[in-house]
């Protein structure tokens, strides 16, 4: 109270700022006119309120600066840096927890950059069908004509797949096309068979079996009788083929009749002479499934003579 009293009048307590104390003695500082302690003291805790405060913005704005950088966005593609600081730097390492990672982005695909998706697949072209390997039924198919038989015809020419001669050594001698495709199948007959020498047309041929070769040929086969005859067959093997039957008769009418095994269309042809012989070439084109057989019947209908009213065969050839 002493010193208050002195300093509210100006007056300074004894030993402050003394003139006669010895050099080097330090000397309390003396406090501003008109304050007192206790003002001193409040002065200086307010003061140190603005430090504090001063302090604490300064640490909220680092921290907030702080914020801002771990919270930045993601880098520039290729690693380039972002200022002074490296784009990936403060980045944790490992993978990534489940809270932070796109649910819609799928399974991680090598290759691809954050927030990349990886490319839609290709769509599946449509298989096409496959086109049915069975073929289609073979229709059946049967024509039949005749005309006036060539006064010389070779085997050889109008047979490419397959020929067969009768008569050149006797009844009993054939001679088929070497290396043909022995389609053609002699069934036999009806009646004795007989062979001549002396027909009106005659036949050669170069690739024979077992005779190689013969030219200008009048020779065939014949059989006598009403209901007499010759059966022969073809092979069909599901294409279009083309049968001549080189035939004729003698003092007879002939009846040639001609079906497929398969059954379907059927053809007969007739050709007759009362006094004397006649020769005819029957053309049949036919068409049948493979396997099944083309059947020809050339037969005595009707004799004119009792002593042998007949047919006869010179050659068959499959073009």
């Amino acid at each position: 109270m002493a010193e208050e009293d002195l300093t509210r009048q100006h007056i300074r307590p004894s030993g402050y700022g003394d003139p006669a104390a010895p050099p080097g003695t330090r000397q309390p500082p003396l406090p501003p006119a008109g304050h007192t302690r206790t003002g001193l003291r409040r002065l200086a805790r307010a003061r140190q309120r603005r430090r504090w405060a001063v302090e604490g913005i300064a640490v909220v704005a680092c921290l907030v600066a702080l914020v801002s950088y771990l919270t930045a966005g993601d880098p520039e593609p290729g690693g380039e840096t972002v200022g002074d600081v490296p784009a990936d730097a403060g980045r944790p390492s490992g993978f990534p927890g489940v809270e932070g990672r796109d649910l819609d982005a799928g399974l991680v695909s090598p290759g691809l950059r954050p927030r990349q998706r990886p490319p839609s697949p290709s769509p599946t072209p449509p298989t096409p069908p496959t086109p049915s390997t069975s073929a289609p039924p073979v229709r059946a198919v049967l024509a039949a004509s005749m005309a006036e038989a060539p006064d010389e015809v070779d085997l050889t020419t109008v047979g490419r797949r397959d020929w067969v001669h009768w008569g050149l050594r006797g009844a009993e001698s054939t001679v088929r096309k070497r290396g043909g495709s022995g389609e053609i199948r002699d069934e036999g007959g009806t009646g004795r068979r007989g062979g001549w020498d002396d027909n009106q047309e005659s036949f050669s041929w170069r690739d024979g079996s077992p005779v190689a070769s013969a030219s200008g040929s009048p020779h065939g086969v014949y059989r006598c009788g009403a209901g007499s005859g010759f059966t022969l067959a073809v092979a069909a093997d599901g294409q279009a083929r083309t049968v001549r039957l080189y035939g004729g008769v003698w003092m007879a009418r002939g009846r040639l009749d001609a079906r497929l095994s398969v059954g379907g269309p059927s053809r007969t042809l007739r050709i007759e002479d009362r006094h004397t012989s006649r020769s005819t070439e029957f053309t049949i084109r036919f068409q049948a499934p493979k396997g099944s057989r083309l059947v020809l019947t050339w037969t005595v209908e009707q004799a004119f003579s009792d002593d042998c009213g007949n047919v006869g065969v010179q050659a068959v050839a499959l073009g």
